[in-house]
């Protein structure tokens, strides 16, 4: 593999993680969010500004802005989740656009609009193999999480919160700590994006990379983590088979966000809950070949 096809999967693997944080928030939380790159560029921005102007070694600062966005996920949870779904759908907007502000407003630590450009290198095919390891522990994490007991009471609330409180669920507290727990997730997912770009500002966290999100989302399947991994894994690489393609005189791969809306529009229309459903990869099938095989041997 070349640079060019290596950089083009792990920034599909890296949309993978992204898109894990926002099946946890939207598909098990029922929290609607437009804000979600907001954690990513927190994550990316707060790791190589304290690397370059502290000197911290990568991992301390990795940690130190993993901790600073699970704080400030816990300080607008606090504050919005007692909203209606819509309304916080609103402040999740809010919040995006807010941080991208906040870049401009501190310049002097993070290059405002001339962008952030003191990012180490890492050979491609070591960030390869880190960024497939932490996609395949996210995937395992966000797997767990949905059938553990705090998934199964994530899956409760969203269908019904007042049934849910009623079986003392504490809606609110379980959303605070599900709207965390993605929010670690983006900013895990922000490092890396940095790390493959080598350059990061106020325009590539903005509300355009939240939507993108939720368009994977939804084209592979609202409850289905199978269907958002092969979407936004699949839907990642297509713009790259788009680049040849030109109508006009112009490139298609321009128009990917149009092109991913026409076919969010078409998917809904005949497949409601994305293409998936609510299916999931199963190695059942697995088990009941094994105990045949057994059979036929004896």
């Amino acid at each position: 593999m070349n640079a060019y096809q290596i950089g083009l999967i792990i920034q599909s693997l890296i949309s993978v993680i992204s898109v894990a944080g926002l099946f946890a928030l939207t598909s098990l939380g029922g929290m609607f969010s437009l804000g979600q790159a907001a954690y990513l560029a927190i994550g990316a921005y707060i790791t190589f500004v304290l690397r370059h102007m502290y000197d911290l070694h990568f991992l301390v600062a990795a940690v130190i802005s993993v901790v600073v966005s699970a704080l400030i996920a816990w300080l607008v949870g606090l504050l919005t989740l007692k909203l209606r779904r819509d309304y916080f759908a609103l402040m999740s907007i809010a919040l995006g656009q807010a941080v991208v502000s906040l870049i401009v407003v501190f310049r002097d630590w993070t290059g405002g609009a001339m962008g952030f450009t003191r990012i180490p290198r890492v050979e491609p095919m070591h960030l390869l193999l880190y960024t497939l390891g932490i996609t395949i522990l996210v995937l395992f994490m966000v797997r767990n999480f949905k059938y553990s007991r705090f998934g199964r009471m994530n899956l409760a609330q969203k269908n019904d919160e007042v049934a849910a409180k009623s079986f003392g669920i504490n809606a609110y507290q379980l959303k605070i700590k599900t709207y965390i727990f993605a929010a670690i997730i983006g900013a895990v997912a922000g490092i890396l994006f940095a790390l493959r770009v080598r350059y990061i500002d106020n325009t590539v966290f903005n509300w355009s990379l939240s939507v993108e999100m939720v368009i994977f989302l939804f084209f592979g399947g609202t409850n289905s983590l199978t269907g958002a991994t092969i979407s936004a894994f699949a839907l990642t690489m297509a713009p790259s088979f788009l680049r040849g393609i030109t109508i006009f005189g112009q490139s298609m791969e321009a128009y990917r966000i149009i092109l991913y809306c026409i076919m969010i529009i078409v998917v809904l229309n005949f497949r409601p809950a994305g293409l998936l459903g609510e299916r999931e990869l199963s190695f059942k099938w697995i088990r009941r070949i094994i105990p045949k095989r057994k059979e036929a041997k004896k």
